[in-house]
């Protein structure tokens, strides 16, 4: 016996149309889910959706509120961006990167997503014969159907027989090809939650400078690797980056994941000084002599929104300057997500679960907003598909990317009461398996 029947599942399942499980995208499996709730009457554990689980912070919403309540909500923003976000975005990166961007290379975009369409155009028409992006995985599918909407090629390999030493030579054997226009990864990563090591940044910036070739680096979750304390602004540590190693850098910071405000669409792409500058021959030659930075914003992002929302980058302003002024703790609210990650762990490891990504080097990964399963010589679609007789939902690595059999669990939508219930569902599964 299992919580809900199953012939509900494997009814819905099909009536969805998927054939594979392992290949089921996440609205699938979040859409059969809270069908199957329905019908059934049992509680899921839903744990398939990247969605912030907080409230937004508060600094940023009173931000954006007197904006509108000032009536800028009638005026387009400058395409380069608010100069009080700017300001505030280089400032920030100071302060918890621990690297110096000019304001001018600071430009708002409609959240990350924007900001990843924008880059993926401007990188991938700098050279005309680097066409390709290469991705190091696993990462977020909807990069790649970005480039797939834009018919731009990429290359992908999975990181997780390439650690440490052995990544610098992986990725140069892509790029000494002379294909490779960008790298692109997160850090920490979505979904396995590594974080790269200092050597492994290192190797990736060298490399980037050696080839020629633009880093794309996602900070989407940013500064959220608990295990050390990157939460007082202008002190070390900092968010690891690559742009310690090399001037070919864009680091995409969100206000989605760290500041809670992902409905608002807000985020900034950081353009390192040299490469917003700098003028590539086939950038020129197709937009009037512009420099890279230029085409980036008054090109690519002009032609996609003509701006950032108005009243966002007030908000993100806000919630920049109270981060660096020490009034604003960002990282204490989003700590819950480590907690959260840490006991479910625990649960299904002592259920005969493993972790699937699990060390960066000989340290344990970070508990954070994801973590990775796998349970026996189960395939990741057997694994998801069987955990829905429980009701619990996670997507399959393999939609990541990643050519490990098991699953991506997300933090964010977890509830206090909910963790006895997954211990007791996860005993029965595995006396069941």
């Amino acid at each position: 016996m299992t919580p809900i029947k199953k012939e509900i599942v494997d009814g819905l399942i099909a009536q969805v149309g998927i054939r594979d499980f392992s290949r089921a995208t996440i609205r699938e499996v979040k859409q059969v889910a809270a069908q199957a709730e329905r019908q059934s009457g049992v509680e899921f554990i839903k744990m398939e959706m990247g969605i912030p689980g907080l409230p937004a912070a508060r600094v940023g919403v009173e931000a954006q509120v007197r904006a509108l309540q000032s009536g800028i909500a009638h005026s387009y923003p400058d395409i380069q961006g608010l100069p009080e976000l700017k300001e505030q975005a280089s400032r920030f990166v100071k302060a918890f990167v621990g690297i110096d961007i000019n304001a001018e290379g600071c430009v708002p975009v409609t959240g990350s997503m924007q900001g990843t369409f924008a880059s993926f155009l401007t990188c991938s028409q700098a050279c005309r014969e680097k066409d390709t992006v290469l991705f190091i995985d696993p990462g977020f599918p909807v990069q790649k159907m970005q480039l797939q909407v834009q018919g731009v090629k990429y290359e992908t390999f999975d990181i997780y027989d390439y650690r440490g030493e052995r990544l610098g030579p992986k990725v140069e054997s892509y790029l000494s090809r002379g294909n490779i226009c960008a790298i692109v990864y997160s850090n920490p990563n979505n979904p396995s939650w590594v974080c790269l090591t200092e050597q492994e940044l290192q190797a990736i910036g060298q490399l980037a400078t050696r080839y020629d070739t633009i880093v794309m680096e996602d900070l989407a979750y940013f500064a959220m690797d608990f295990r050390q304390d990157l939460s007082v602004p202008f002190q070390p540590p900092y968010q690891p980056t690559v742009a310690r190693y090399t001037d070919n850098y864009m680091l995409l910071i969100s206000g989605s994941k760290a500041f809670s405000y992902a409905g608002e669409r807000i985020g900034v792409v950081c353009i390192s000084d040299r490469l917003f500058h700098r003028h590539y021959a086939d950038l020129a030659r197709r937009y009037e002599g512009l420099p890279f930075g230029l085409v980036f914003s008054t090109r690519m992002l002009y032609a996609l929104s003509s701006g950032t929302s108005h009243s966002a980058q007030y908000a993100l302003a806000a919630m920049f300057r109270a981060a660096c002024d020490g009034t604003y703790d960002f990282r204490q609210d989003v700590k819950v997500y480590g907690d959260r990650a840490r006991r479910l762990k625990e649960i299904f490891c002592r259920h005969g679960f493993h972790i699937v990504y699990d060390k960066d080097g000989d340290v344990p990964v970070a508990d954070g907003f994801y973590f990775t399963i796998g349970y026996k010589d189960m395939t990741s679609g057997q694994l998801a598909h069987e955990l829905m007789y429980y009701g619990v939902s996670a997507i399959c690595l393999i939609t990541t990317g990643s050519h490990q059999e098991g699953l991506r669990v997300c933090t964010s939508f977890i509830e206090d009461h909910q963790y006895s219930l997954l211990d007791e569902r996860m005993a029965l599964f595995e006396n069941n398996n």
